[in-house]
């Protein structure tokens, strides 16, 4: 799209006739507006480039387009970059030591510096301390003279901040002489930087933040009872308002420094009672009740298990019973002033225990903090408890109901609640077996040291607090169906377990994580989750049914995966999360079958009932049946509304409409109103008379009933039509978006079993379906889909760090998907989609490579069939070098070379061959680049022999020469070629004399020297440089042109056109074409010519030459025309041609 816009701008500035262009909507305006930005940002001027920036950012903000995240990262990198050049070169102005010298530049480089301190976010305060370095080397003359003034306004707001305080003190110190007390009198309003006046304002900014470092600095060396006071006392609060007021931009934060403070403290520190004080410390520091310490805290990994124990105990209590008193509150003036002290304090107790789910659920969900299973266990009852049930009765058997809450949870904190637990069951599917045992176990997620998942915990719980209905209460009741299937969900996981062999045995943890998943969805989407479990249930029945027609009994995965594929087309997030949790762990099991089903979805070459897409459910045909009644309904009231007269007018009117909206009227439609009208004899023919009388009014009204009926029934038909097209159009989009998530769950295999020989077989159906998305819709779900798809396929699959490396008995097979893939490659037509298959081909070829010791790695080619191989990739480089239009690229042959050395050795001769012997001169250069890239790989190098290496060179020296001759840039294409040609040459030359080798390039220089014969490539340029470039290894010197001629008569050109100008002749375009105007000499007669130039008439030459010789000038006259000035003469030779032409005129109209 660039070269194209360039091509467009270079046509705008050429053509001089512009076609009329309108611009209602104002869209050019705005792009030229907006391109002028970029114009401003590269002109060299300081202050238009910032402020060029400045407005590209307001303009982008205030734009009704929705910018990406990517193009926003790109204009913040630009900004960027563009602080960071500036600044460095101010820097390396001020380290060379001669800033001093120019006082203008350093003005210049202090206002550039002040400019970039408000970058802070990207050069933090080096800007400031440039400006102390280089007004620490400023004589006192060029202070006073010319940075006083600039720095007018950082003296003046000295007290704001240390760095400006800095620049300030280092003035008083250098230049004392000029900063008097009357100076600081106008800069700082007092005689003093010190005073009684701003003392306690200053003492209690800057004291702070050295009373932070010395607070984190101290905590290792403090006790209990220090800690506890310290930890309570006003430098606390303080912490607490930086943290606010540094969340602002441009703003210092001490914050990251104060982790790494509390982080070494408790590293280094075994006292779990300290750990405790300290963590409690920065809990309780709270603004109207919310800590400003952020949830997820890391400084909590390195907390002892007791410590950890009694710190989730107190934020439990504190949950129940917020005690905020002890906490150390602050509230800034504007909360003061803003808020009463009852709306105050629920919101405080609200955020307060927000911030508590928070964080357990942080220490859950954290696998850095060694925790153990009861402690676990215990925070996820008490989320789930809190999010889904109140307490009715306290219980001994339900801890969660002995701790009465203090102030009941309100509906917005109990929906954060909710969100957080179903975070929190996420966290606990993903988390490894804790403590030191079950080392067998460590690999298998979301699973207890004795093998029960942490998931089936959760529900036994939800199922003990569902049957305690006298002592606790569901926040939503679920309704007798509801919970009829929630008890049946139960049985099905009991009876799956019942059935596992073993506890941890993948099939029991796949169907039972299932169920359990979609089962505790029940406290958040009830209804949902009723129809998602009735549909696995019968997806569940389907399988079984299949499994009876099968002779085969499928595996467990097959079926897993047949349910997982039945509920992902259904559109819910829901159902996509959980199908999403479940393949993820039944992965490592799938089965070739499995994975067929999966491909099948996406194979475009397959019908929907083959490949198994489904995108109606029971939903589906609910709603249908819902439709299909209420057009039913419609329909008697249709009917209903024709037998009253008011309606008919309404009705016509719409049939109309009905009509104007269909693509036209059908013949049978045509028939049908001519039968109707001809019944009721109200149309006419040939044989009706003109004094026909008019229907009467009950055949009228017999006729309006029968036409409201046929138009009615034609307005049903073509709305007919109409459904069935948005209904095959948002069928489209139900499949397009299944085929998207069928894709994620191909993303996850290849993430988590890329090493699998299962990755082989999805090779060529992942390259079918971006073949068929290149010739597709353009549409932007499609073009979403494959870009996800050649997204998998190239990082996941074959840039992937793990490959299949057990392919035992499928050597052959490789080789053949090799070939298959390698033609495919050289068949299409899109280059574009030809690299995929190139690329898959590679993959192939890295796969059967295997992995090779570091010992003769460069020769050994694994389980490759080298001789089979390399016919396979010449006759594709050959197809590439005789196809006038080949899909193939140079590039993807630069890419063999280098990843396969053994295969460049074997193809260079190919490739040198064509250095001449391409069909066109594109090949023949990419044949160039080929050659080099492979001279220049140090691993052909060790492949190759000397002798080997010294008939290459020769073998490509003459085919140099031959491509050398008699050759002619006579367009672009020929000058890339020769260019490329004489980089090869040029390495090659380098190469020889550097080592020495006998190869004879007396051929070639003679070439060579023939293609300058003319002097032809003199001239600056890229061909021309790299052809003296290769000459001066010849030791051939570029001759020097003489230019200074040239110069001398092109100044002496424009002067003469100057004078010309100066004289009153008009400009060539304004000249008439027919005649030809003499010259006008100073003092002297114009001699008259009875011919004209262009062979004008002889009446009209007749007239020219009267005018001329009326009025003759004197001599007198031409010596004063002489003597005056250049605009006088000009003045009076116009004058006199004036005269000339009147006189002219009087003598002819006398004759």
């Amino acid at each position: 799209m660039l070269s194209v816009m360039q091509t467009n701008m270079g046509e705008i500035e050429v053509s001089t006739v512009r076609p009329k262009v309108t611009d209602a909507k104002g869209i050019l305006k705005q792009n030229r507006q907006f391109l002028d930005y970029f114009w401003d940002i590269a002109k060299p001027e300081r202050e238009i480039r910032l402020k060029a920036i400045e407005d590209l950012i307001e303009h982008l903000k205030q734009s009704e387009k929705v910018w990406s995240v990517s193009s926003d990262h790109l204009i913040l990198k630009f900004i960027r970059n563009a602080a960071f050049g500036n600044f460095f070169a101010v820097l390396a102005l001020s380290q060379s030591t001669r800033l001093h010298k120019e006082p203008q530049v350093m003005l210049e480089c202090v206002r550039l510096l002040q400019s970039l301190s408000h970058y802070r976010e990207h050069l933090r305060d080096l800007p400031r301390k440039t400006m102390v370095d280089i007004l620490s080397e400023t004589s006192k003359e060029v202070f006073e003279e010319v940075l006083l003034s600039a720095l007018q306004s950082d003296l003046t707001s000295a007290l704001n901040t240390p760095e400006q305080l800095e620049l300030l003190l280092v003035a008083l110190q250098k230049f004392p002489s000029v900063l008097k007390p009357k100076k600081l009198k106008k800069l700082l309003g007092t005689t003093a930087v010190i005073t009684k006046e701003n003392m306690p304002n200053k003492m209690s900014f800057y004291t702070c933040y050295l009373s932070f470092r010395l607070l984190g600095a101290s905590l290792p060396l403090l006790s209990v009872a220090q800690l506890e006071f310290v930890l309570s006392a006003d430098v606390m609060t303080h912490y607490g308002q930086h943290m606010l007021s540094a969340q602002l931009a441009d703003r210092f934060k001490f914050a990251p420094e104060m982790e790494k403070y509390v982080s070494e403290f408790m590293r280094g520190c075994v006292d779990a009672n300290k750990q405790l004080v300290v963590a409690l410390g920065f809990t309780q520091l709270t603004n109207q009740g919310y800590p400003v310490v952020p949830s997820c805290w890391k400084d909590l990994e390195h907390m002892d298990l007791s410590a950890l124990q009694k710190y989730v105990e107190w934020l439990m209590e504190g949950f129940c019973k917020p005690q905020l008193e002890k906490c150390l509150d602050f509230s800034t003036r504007r909360q003061k002033g803003n808020q009463e002290t009852e709306v105050e304090s629920d919101s405080c107790v609200a955020r307060f225990r927000k911030w508590i789910i928070l964080r357990l659920t942080f220490i859950v969900e954290n696998h850095q903090i060694k925790k153990r299973e009861d402690l676990v266990m215990k925070m996820a009852r008490f989320i789930f408890f809190h999010a889904f049930f109140d307490v009715k009765k306290p219980t001994p058997e339900i801890p969660e109901t002995t701790q009465a809450l203090s102030v009941p949870i309100d509906q917005q904190t109990r929906a954060s609640i909710s969100s957080a637990f179903y975070g929190l069951l996420q966290g606990l599917n993903t988390m490894a077996v804790l403590g030191d045992s079950a080392e067998a176990e460590r690999r298998i997620l979301g699973v207890k040291a004795d093998g029960s998942m942490w998931i089936y915990c959760v529900v036994q719980y939800a199922t003990t607090l569902l049957n305690q209905s006298k002592h606790v209460q569901s926040v939503q009741t679920l309704s007798p169906e509801q919970r009829r299937v929630w008890d049946s969900m139960l049985e099905t996981v009991e009876a799956l377990r019942k059935k596992a062999k073993k506890p941890s045995s993948p099939e029991h943890s796949a169907f039972q994580h299932l169920f359990l998943l979609v089962g505790i969805q029940m406290f958040k989407a009830p209804e949902e989750s009723l129809e998602l479990l009735n549909d696995l249930r019968t997806c569940m029945e389907k399988a079984q049914a299949k499994k009876l027609k099968k002779k085969k009994e499928p595996l467990w995965v097959e079926v897993v995966v047949e349910i997982l594929l039945s509920l992902l087309s259904q559109p819910s997030r829901l159902t996509r999360g959980v199908c999403k949790a479940v393949f993820s762990r039944i992965c490592p099991h799938l089965t070739q079958e499995a994975l067929s089903s999966i491909l099948n979805v996406l194979d475009p070459n397959k019908d929907e009932d083959e490949s198994g897409v489904m995108v109606t459910d029971e939903k589906e045909k609910k709603k249908k049946h819902k439709e299909e009644e209420e057009r039913d309904e419609e329909e008697d009231d249709d009917v209903e509304d024709e037998e009253g007269s008011d309606s008919s007018s309404s009705s016509s009117e719409d049939d109309d409409e009905a009509m104007e909206e269909g693509e036209g009227v059908d013949q049978n439609f045509r028939l049908d109103l001519m039968k109707v009208l001809q019944g009721q004899n109200a149309l006419a023919t040939e044989e009706d008379g003109s004094d026909e009388e008019e229907l009467d009014d009950v055949a009228m009204m017999k006729l309006d009933g029968s036409l409201s009926a046929l138009f009615l029934e034609q307005k049903k038909k073509i709305q007919a039509k109409k459904d069935e097209k948005d209904r095959l159009r948002k069928e489209k989009v139900l499949v397009r978006d299944f085929k998207i998530k069928v894709l994620d769950m191909v993303e996850m295999f290849l993430s988590k079993q890329g090493s699998s020989a299962l990755v082989l077989g999805m090779v060529e159906p992942l390259l079918s379906v971006i073949e068929n998305g290149m010739s597709s819709e353009t549409s932007q779900q499609e073009q979403d889909f494959l870009r996800k798809a050649a997204d998998i396929f190239r990082n996941r699959l074959c840039r992937a760090k793990y490959y299949c490396r057990e392919i035992d008995g499928r050597e052959a097979e490789l080789h053949d998907m090799l070939e298959r893939l390698i033609g495919r490659a050289q068949k299409l037509t899109d280059s574009s989609v030809s690299l995929y298959y190139f690329s898959a081909a590679l993959y192939v070829l890295k796969v059967l490579r295997g992995v090779v010791s570091e010992q003769d790695s460069l020769r050994l080619m694994g389980k490759v069939d080298v001789e089979r191989v390399t016919t396979c990739f010449r006759n594709a480089l050959t197809s590439f070098m005789t196809k006038r239009k080949s899909p193939l690229t140079g590039a993807m042959f630069i890419d063999l070379f280098s990843r396969f050395p053994v295969l460049c050795v074997n193809l260079l001769d190919t490739a040198v061959e064509n250095i001449t012997a391409g069909v066109r001169e594109h090949q023949q250069g990419q044949a160039c680049v080929v050659a080099l890239r492979a001279l220049q790989s140090k691993d052909v190098k060790n492949l190759m022999s000397d002798a080997q290496r010294t008939e290459l060179h020769q073998k490509i020296v003459d085919q140099l020469a031959k491509s050398f001759e008699d050759v002619e840039c006579k367009n672009k294409t020929v000058r890339e070629k020769i260019v490329k040609a004489l980089e090869l040459c040029q390495h090659l030359v380098r190469t020889v004399h550097s080592q020495k080798m006998q190869v004879n390039l007396e051929l070639l220089q003679k070439v060579l020297k023939s293609m300058n014969a003319e002097g032809s490539l003199q001239k600056p340029g890229q061909l021309e440089d790299t052809y003296w470039s290769v000459m001066k290894l010849f030791g051939i010197l570029k001759p020097k042109m003489e230019k200074v001629k040239k110069v001398v008569e092109a100044e002496q050109t424009e002067e003469t056109t100057k004078k010309k100008k100066k004289k009153g002749f008009l400009p060539e375009t304004k000249k008439r074409k027919n005649r030809k105007k003499p010259t006008v000499l100073e003092g002297k007669e114009t001699p008259a010519s009875t011919e004209t130039a262009g062979g004008a008439s002889g009446e009209e030459g007749k007239k020219k030459n009267k005018k001329k010789n009326k009025r003759k000038p004197q001599g007198g006259e031409g010596e004063e025309t002489r003597n005056q000035p250049a605009t006088k003469k000009a003045k009076t030779q116009q004058q006199q041609q004036k005269k000339k032409k009147k006189g002219g005129q009087q003598e002819v109209d006398g004759k």
